[in-house]
């Protein structure tokens, strides 16, 4: 009994996205407002960009992020944990895999950056999914809250910009509104955003959620500075040689879970990624030597993440 839904301690958690809106309307309030606000193209400089199946944590007074985003959402979950006292800030780009533990990650790394601050509440803020035709949305929203509510602290839902809400209709189709956000690290906005630069290693990082490596990766160390990608491992994906012959058509409707919904660029971003996979079939030896992960530091001159040794 840990979910806090409008003030009030929930004995039980909301089944779907429309008994919430229905028994709470504050939230359908919220999600008008930040569907409101015009869509940002963000650039690297200040970003750090979490990818499917990741997430990052950082604190209003790391010089080297002002922006925590993720975008490319369909039926995901984009899932921000921040604490009112601190402002210590967690985001993550959820798909259903490794919920449980990216839940208690998340509520972990925020706790722990808000120690000696003043007191605050734990903040949930849920954006993205749609009324998709299969609704992975609608079973991903209730794995999320399910964790949530599972977890010992108390957490407040102060916005849930999911399903309905989220969705437009276009050509008889149902389109998603928001396919991307971003946190303003030093204020706590949310935003609509797009992130044309989503930052080093992109065809490794995707590789994992593709060979179907389950964990969400925490990929930045704000202590440090420092984003993290690996070490990790995957299996040969079988049959990556046949993927990279198919045409685009069959690659968006055999690997996305909402081919009629796509950004443009993802059959583009998936043949990269199997061709990554063709390449180096077992990371472990080809990508992460010794074991050792890629390190990335913020350049002061230029703002973008650069690879260093650590």
């Amino acid at each position: 009994m840990v979910l806090v839904l409008n003030g009030v301690l929930q004995e039980e958690c909301p089944p779907d996205t429309r008994s919430l809106y229905h028994a709470h309307p504050v939230y359908r309030e919220t999600a008008a407002q930040l569907l409101a606000i015009p869509n940002k193209v963000i650039g690297p400089v200040g970003l750090l960009y979490v990818q499917q199946r990741e997430l990052a944590a950082t604190v209003p007074h790391d010089k080297n992020v002002n922006i925590l985003g993720s975008d490319d959402v369909t039926t995901c979950l984009i899932v921000v944990v921040r604490h009112s006292g601190s402002g210590a800030v967690a985001l993550a780009h959820l798909d259903g895999s490794g919920t449980d533990e990216a839940v208690c990650t998340m509520v972990q790394r925020v706790q722990e950056l808000a120690l000696g601050y003043p007191e605050g509440r734990i903040e949930l803020q849920l954006i993205g999914g749609f009324t998709d035709p299969r609704h992975y949305s609608e079973e991903l929203f209730y794995n999320v809250m399910t964790s949530f509510h599972k977890h010992p602290v108390e957490i407040d839902l102060t916005l849930a910009c999911v399903g309905e809400l989220n969705t437009t209709i276009r050509g008889g189709i149902h389109w998603p509104i928001i396919y991307g956000i971003g946190v303003n690290t030093k204020t706590g906005e949310i935003f609509p955003a797009t992130f044309p630069d989503k930052g080093p290693d992109q065809p490794l990082r995707c590789s994992r959620f593709l060979t179907g490596v389950s964990q969400v990766l925490d990929i930045y160390d704000c202590s440090l500075g420092l984003l993290r990608i690996g070490p990790f491992n995957y299996e040969p994906l079988r049959g990556v040689d046949l993927w990279l012959e198919q045409s685009d058509e069959f690659i968006l409707q055999h690997l996305s879970t909402s081919p009629d919904v796509e950004p443009p660029h993802f059959v583009m971003q998936i043949r990269a990624t199997l061709k990554y996979i063709q390449d180096n079939q077992f990371p472990a030896v080809t990508v992460f030597r010794d074991n050792r992960p890629h390190y990335y530091r913020r350049d002061e001159h230029s703002g973008i993440w650069t690879p260093v040794r650590y």
